[in-house]
C-alpha cells in the first residue's frame, strides 16, 4: 500500500479504502488501535487502509501530567509513541487545515512542507474520523499571553516544573524582597481537574523541594487558586468539592471563589475582588475549547462549536463521517433528561472510541452499527502525594484512600502494559527513595550554552525564567 500525498492534487486511492484519522490522542489512537485488530485480514489483503494525521508522533496521557509536573514520573512515561502502538497505520506527522468532505479530501501541512516552505497537501479518504480533540480556551486578559503558561500537554508540564523550582532558586539568591516576593507566589487559575491537580501536586512538590534551601520555607511560598464559580471539581460532586477546599486552605493555599483574572500585566496578577500579586507564575488552566479545524470543515456543528452527532458516533445528516471525543457532541442515551450529551472527558473518549472503531468495521461489512451508551461511573481527583478526593459509584473517598484509587484507576487506564510497569516501577522506587529536586530548564533552551560560547546571547524565556 501506498499512502500517496500530493501538493494540490487528489492522490489515488488504494484498492481499498482509506480511513482518515485527524487526530492522535484518546479517540484517534484507540479509535485506529480497534480498527488494525478487528480489520486484521483487510489490512493484510491492502483492502483497507488507515491513515492517522497528528501533530505529535505520540498520544500524551493527561492524567498523569500533574504527576509528571510534580517528578513522580518521568514524562517519557506519560506517552505512547504512535508507531510502536499503531504498527499497522501510516502515521502522518502533520495538522489538518482544512477539510473537505464533498469532495472526500483533507489539506494537510506536514513537516515535509514546513521545511520545505510548500503549499499544503492534499490527502483523499473514504472514511473520516474526525478526532482532533480540544485546544485551551484562552480569554483576552490584558498579560495573559506574555506571561501565562498552560497546562495540557507534557511540555507544559515539564516546563512548569522547571519553573517552579527555578522560581526557588531566584528567590534563594536574591536580595531584593520585592524579587523574592514575586518568585514565590504561585497564581493558578480554574478550579477544574487540571487546575486543582496540578496546583496540589506542584505544592506537595516544592514544599518538599523548600528543605534544601537555606532560607526558602513552604510558609514563604503563596499559592493561588483562582476560581470563577463557586465551587471546584465540580465532578466529584458538592460535597467533595467542599472537602477540597478545606484541605487546600489548611494547606495555606488560598482558594477565591466567584473571582477572576482581569490582568496580568508587569506580572502582577489582578484579581475582580481587588487583590494584586506580583507574580512570575500564573498558570491558565479555565477551560478549553473545540480545536479549530472543525470550523474549516463542511460538516455540522452545534452551538458551541462541537460536531453534531448521532449516539451511533456519525457526524449527523452525513454519510462516511465519523467524531468523538471533546470534538463531538454526543447524545447521552443513559441520561433521563433529554438533550443531555456526553461530558467530554478521558472517561467517554476512550469508550467512544471502541464504538466508533466498531462501527465502522460494521460499516465497512454491511452489519447493523452499535450505539454508544455508557453511564457516567464517577471522577478521582489527586490533590498531591497520598491526598486525594473521589466519588465513584455514589461512594464518596477522601484523604489516602482516593489518592490509592486514583493511582489504581489511571495505572489500569494507561494504554500498553510496557507504560504500566514502567509507571508502577517509578512509583516504587519512589516509595523508596527521595523525591527528585532537580530542574532541568536548561533543556528548553538546548543550544543555548553554544551560542553564548560562540558570541551570541543568551535566549530570553518569555515565561519569565532566566
Amino acid at each position: 500500500m501506498n499512502t500517496a500525498i500530493s501538493r494540490g492534487t487528489t492522490p489515488e486511492r488504494p484498492n481499498g479504502a482509506r480511513i482518515l484519522i485527524v487526530g492522535g490522542g484518546y479517540v484517534g489512537m484507540y479509535t485506529a488501535l480497534r480498527l488494525q485488530r478487528k480489520l486484521k485480514a483487510e489490512l493484510k489483503r491492502g483492502d483497507v487502509e488507515i491513515v492517522v494525521v497528528t501533530p505529535d508522533p505520540y498520544m500524551t496521557y493527561q492524567p498523569f501530567l500533574p504527576e509528571a509536573a510534580a517528578g513522580n514520573i518521568s514524562p517519557r512515561h506519560v506517552v505512547v509513541p504512535l508507531r510502536r502502538v499503531l504498527d499497522q497505520c501510516k502515521i502522518v506527522i502533520g495538522e489538518a487545515q482544512s477539510i473537505d468532505h464533498a469532495k472526500r479530501t483533507a489539506t494537510l501541512t506536514t513537516l515535509a512542507t514546513l521545511e520545505e516552505g510548500a503549499e499544503p497537501e492534499q490527502i483523499s479518504y473514504d472514511q473520516l474520523v474526525l478526532a482532533p480533540g480540544s485546544v485551551s480556551r484562552v480569554l483576552p486578559i490584558p498579560g495573559l499571553a506574555d506571561h501565562g503558561i498552560g497546562f495540557k500537554t507534557v511540555e507544559e508540564a515539564i516546563g512548569l516544573r522547571n519553573h517552579v523550582i527555578e522560581q526557588m532558586d531566584i528567590a534563594s539568591s536574591t536580595r531584593d524582597p520585592a524579587i523574592r516576593d514575586a518568585a514565590l507566589t504561585f497564581v493558578f487559575v480554574g478550579g477544574g481537574f487540571a487546575g486543582v491537580e496540578a496546583l496540589g501536586e506542584l505544592e506537595d512538590m516544592a514544599r518538599y523541594t523548600a528543605r534544601y534551601y537555606h532560607n526558602v520555607k513552604p510558609e514563604d511560598m503563596k499559592w493561588i487558586l483562582v476560581e470563577a464559580s463557586n465551587r471546584i471539581l465540580p465532578e466529584v460532586g458538592e460535597e467533595m468539592g467542599k472537602y477540597t477546599v478545606t484541605e487546600l486552605r489548611r494547606r495555606n493555599i488560598d482558594v477565591r471563589l466567584e473571582t477572576r483574572l482581569e490582568s496580568c500585566v508587569d506580572r502582577v496578577a489582578v484579581l475582580s475582588d481587588g487583590a494584586r500579586f506580583p507574580t512570575r507564575t500564573v498558570v491558565w488552566t479555565a477551560g478549553v475549547k473545540p480545536h479549530p479545524i472543525l470550523a474549516a470543515t463542511d460538516l455540522p456543528l452545534n452551538e458551541r462549536g462541537r460536531l453534531k452527532c448521532t449516539a451511533e458516533l456519525t457526524v449527523e445528516g452525513v454519510t462516511h463521517a465519523w467524531a468523538a471525543g471533546d470534538a463531538a457532541a454526543v447524545p447521552d442515551v443513559s441520561s433521563k433528561q433529554p438533550g443531555t450529551e456526553t461530558a467530554p472527558n478521558a472517561q467517554h473518549a476512550v469508550r467512544q472510541a471502541r464504538t466508533l472503531g466498531d462501527n465502522i468495521v460494521h460499516f465497512l461489512r454491511g452489519e447493523p452499527l452499535e450505539t454508544y451508551s455508557h453511564a457516567y461511573a464517577g471522577s478521582v481527583a489527586s490533590l498531591g502525594l497520598h491526598k486525594g478526593v473521589a466519588h465513584v459509584y455514589g461512594r464518596k473517598l477522601k484523604g489516602y484512600s482516593a489518592w490509592f484509587m486514583h493511582r489504581t484507576y489511571h495505572l489500569s487506564r494507561v494504554p500498553t502494559f510496557n507504560r504500566k510497569a514502567r509507571v508502577m516501577a517509578e512509583w516504587t522506587l519512589a516509595g523508596l527513595f527521595k523525591r527528585e529536586i532537580v530542574s532541568l530548564g536548561s533543556l528548553e533552551h538546548p543550544r543555548a550554552e553554544f551560542e553564548l560560547a560562540a558570541g551570541g546571547k543568551p535566549p530570553e524565556d518569555p515565561k519569565g525564567s532566566s
